[in-house]
């Protein structure tokens, strides 16, 4: 599969990949592989991913080990091995359990900030290209220190990785702790920075070249439906992203996207829609209903992939199908 990109910065603006093709098709996964079994079965998930004639981009949502396991540099190791075998570009946004909730005891524990180090080198040894076989250029954040949050262009829709991860994005006070500590607080505003600087670049860019939609992709479930009576105390971290999207969002004429992992069980919905809860939450004054969240199945939920397809000339821009695994 051959697709032409821009070359230029990487952190200029995003890469276009064949933006103006009539269809296209991607998978999404996330919060897999989880335990033995998921594990030992992960690359057959993968086989047939690849073996999906349909599909020409992999998204992976985060989460690649449970929350109870060991972030070991062997297991980072073994799940890089991993997404190596996917033949088509795969772009891999960074989950919670691999480093924010790192500081466990039965996790090893670790300084998670030394494990978002080792991601960072384990998973993004090329800043500005994706994982997979035929790995292709995308505009990243790597300058700024960010490789993990990219954006591109594929027909007629951008797409932008964002690092936004659960445990309140990372301010949920590390073992032994009461509150965050400076170096965990100063983590957390550089990064929140850099998300919705590149929200806003990916809607500007989008405007500009009269993009159908935008897909964002991020672990975080922000609007967890499975919480039934959310504590703002365990979410005020995501204020300032949930602000950045719900603008830009108002600001954009066609349909906006947020695909996340995170909570598990596949939901699609509209989280700032007139009616919803999660408006009077997140302090919005005005309803966003061109906002669609889709959740992914995951941990022990985590036996299909979402299959979506592309379609500049359909209203939605964008449709999908849960695609069970056979292995």
């Amino acid at each position: 599969m051959s697709i032409a990109l821009s070359t230029g910065s990487a952190s200029a603006g995003a890469a276009t990949a064949g933006s103006h093709d009539s269809r296209f098709t991607f998978a999404v996964i996330g919060d897999v592989p989880y335990g033995d079994a998921e594990i030992a079965q992960f690359p057959k998930v993968v086989q047939q991913i690849n073996a999906d004639p349909d599909v020409q981009f992999v998204d992976h949502l985060g989460d690649i080990k449970n929350g109870s396991s060991v972030c070991s540099d062997d297991y980072f190791r073994m799940i890089k091995s991993d997404f190596d075998q996917f033949q088509d570009p795969l772009v891999y946004t960074v989950g919670d359990n691999e480093w924010t909730d790192c500081h466990r005891p039965n996790n090893g524990p670790y300084n998670p900030l030394d494990r978002l180090a080792k991601i960072r080198e384990v998973f993004f040894p090329r800043p500005g290209w994706t994982l997979g076989r035929n790995s292709v250029h995308v505009a990243s954040q790597a300058d700024e220190g960010y490789p993990e949050d990219v954006r591109y262009t594929r027909a007629d829709v951008a797409f932008s990785a964002l690092h936004i991860v659960g445990s309140n994005n990372s301010l949920a006070p590390w073992t032994g702790n009461t509150r965050p500590t400076p170096e965990q607080a100063a983590e957390v505003l550089g990064r929140t920075a850099a998300v919705v600087q590149s929200i806003r670049d990916t809607f500007d860019g989008a405007r500009r070249h009269h993009d159908k939609a935008i897909a964002l992709l991020t672990q975080a479930d922000m609007f967890d439906p499975t919480v039934t009576d959310p504590s703002y105390a365990d979410y005020y971290a995501f204020q300032p992203i949930v602000d950045a999207i719900a603008q830009e969002s108002a600001r954009f004429r066609g349909p906006v996207y947020l695909f996340n992992g995170d909570s598990h069980v596949y939901n699609a919905d509209q989280p700032l829609a007139a009616g919803s809860k999660w408006l009077s939450f997140y302090r919005q004054t005005a309803a966003v209903p061109n906002l669609h969240r889709v959740t992914v199945d995951g941990s022990g939920n985590a036996t299909d992939y979402l299959k979506v397809t592309v379609d500049p000339g359909s209203p939605q821009v964008l449709n999908w199908t849960r695609v069970p695994f056979t292995s």
